[in-house]
């Protein structure tokens, strides 16, 4: 599973957690009317939200992949492997990231972690069978730049500011419905009925949704960062080859799942908005106008 698409849906799941949560426990009386409360609140849990997804996702990806670490390598390819990773991770100024593998028939990579010197490079198997070890190089170079340019930290930022807005909204979309049903009348319960729980749900899902449309088109630019600096540290030719490869791979593989194309993603007319890659021609085109 690509690691944005992962960070997202574990982001939106904390978050209908913590709203049903501070619904039935009644948290939300506590904030009263005042608009400064309700942004205070907000704020705090929607980066909490964010924060918590940002230090699951090493955890979350390994498991959701079935990721093997290389602690110790078993053969010439694994020690390759963890190699090149390093090497580059030196050369990036970053610490050395764990290296794993998962089965899959497609080529497929992702990087992910909480911080720069704490973060998980792995391959599929598909990746190393089906491209030159050139390409795969490229791809481990793109991989550990989204690890310099702290690229999941910065989306857990943004998410958190995300976070704050749909909690903000979503609130005020329950008291609008809550309101509704009552007839406008304030009594009560001061608002916070039914309606009120239902809109928050549904205001946490609705809005979580369109934010992350917002994540996923910051996530597109920061792959083009990326792909600068594979170029960087394993030769612009070789990042060009290995997006090529891939067009190839993905296109035999068309059927694969959006959600399980990591290193790059197309798709239909409502999937290009939330798709977290940019199509591969476009990167393709753009590494070589760069040249």
């Amino acid at each position: 599973m690509n690691r944005i698409l992962l960070f997202l849906a574990t982001n939106m799941a904390v978050m209908v957690v913590f709203s049903i949560i501070t619904s039935l426990f009644g948290l939300d009386r506590a904030i009263g009317q005042s608009t400064t409360s309700l942004v205070i609140y907000a704020a705090c849990f929607g980066f909490v939200g964010s924060f918590i997804s940002l230090a699951m996702s090493k955890s979350s990806a390994i498991r959701s992949m079935n990721v093997q670490l290389i602690e110790q390598p078993t053969n010439e390819t694994e020690r390759w492997l963890v190699q090149t990773v390093h090497a580059q991770a030196k050369e990036a100024g970053i610490g050395e990231p764990d290296v794993g593998i998962f089965q899959q028939s497609s080529p497929n990579a992702f990087a992910t972690g909480w911080n720069k010197n704490n973060a998980l490079v792995a391959v599929s198997s598909g990746l190393l069978q089906n491209m030159s070890r050139e390409e795969v190089e490229a791809v481990l170079g793109h991989e550990i730049a989204h690890v310099y340019n702290g690229d999941m930290v910065t989306m857990g930022l943004l998410q958190g500011v995300l976070n704050t807005f749909v909690i903000v909204f979503s609130r005020i979309l329950g008291g609008m419905i809550d309101n509704a049903l009552r007839g406008n009348r304030s009594g009560g319960g001061g608002g916070y009925g039914m309606g009120f729980f239902l809109g928050n749900i549904i205001g946490n899902v609705v809005f979580g949704f369109l934010a992350s449309m917002i994540a996923a088109w910051f996530s597109r630019q920061r792959e083009f960062r990326a792909d600068a600096g594979g170029a960087k540290l394993a030769g612009r030719q070789n990042m060009i080859g290995a997006l090529e490869a891939l067009k190839r791979g993905t296109t035999q593989n068309s059927a694969l799942p959006e959600k399980l194309q990591a290193f790059g993603i197309t798709g239909g007319h409502l999937a290009k908005y939330l798709s977290t890659h940019p199509p591969l021609d476009v990167r393709i085109a753009r590494l070589r106008a760069e040249a």
